[in-house]
């Protein structure tokens, strides 16, 4: 993200606040498509542990929200830029939504439904490879290439189904599940730990 720690706008941090609270609310939903491949194995304090993160993470986004509110606003150009960033993120979005609701319609035909999570995981990382330049966001190459790779990896070398102790488990689930909820967990707090030092930089110039 490129700023200057003297002229953090308030917009900038409201930004971040909100991609904190996407990732917890993604991240939180492809654990539990993890849970799901447990088939009911340790599933309640999972759920739990799952919903305390994602929550632990969703406050971190909303005092970001909150500590916006002492920042300056935007110059008139930044505004209309920041315009034009949302108008390209909901194209994006749009894209990818409509590329897992065709990829869930073709793998329900076929009959391969374990087949869509990995590949609706290639989606969400493809996703984020044009998202890094658009917010400058250089972590979200990282986000979206680990994504990518995970889901490959899991359809390449681990087998769909497995049994631990005598329980099966959907492997793919879970393998892609956990591992794509890890990374934007990982990549939430790596924006709000950047939020924070926007807002504590700008403070310190405030009072000089």
């Amino acid at each position: 993200m490129r700023h200057t720690t003297s002229t953090i706008p308030r917009a900038a941090v409201r930004g971040s606040s909100l991609g904190v609270m996407f990732m917890a609310l993604f991240g939180t939903l492809w654990a539990g498509i993890g849970i799901g491949g447990l088939q009911g194995w340790g599933s309640t304090w999972l759920i739990i542990t799952a919903v305390i993160v994602g929550l632990l993470l969703l406050s971190g986004g909303i005092s970001l929200l909150v500590a916006s509110k002492q920042l300056p606003q935007s110059a008139v150009s930044d505004t209309h830029r920041r315009k034009r960033v949302w108008i390209w993120f909901g194209i994006i979005f749009t894209i990818e939504g409509a590329a897992i609701g065709a990829a869930s319609a073709i793998c329900t035909a076929a009959n391969h439904f374990n087949l869509l999570f990995p590949v609706m995981a290639i989606i969400v990382g493809v996703h984020f490879l044009p998202l890094a330049p658009l917010f400058r966001i250089k972590a979200h190459y990282v986000t979206g290439t680990l994504l990518t790779l995970l889901a490959i990896a899991t359809l390449l070398f681990v087998p769909e189904r497995a049994a631990f102790g005598g329980h099966p488990v959907i492997t793919w689930w879970l393998v892609v599940g956990f591992g794509s909820a890890l990374i934007l967990w990982g990549t939430g707090l790596k924006i709000w730990l950047i939020g924070k030092k926007w807002i504590a930089a700008s403070l310190i110039n405030k009072e000089q």
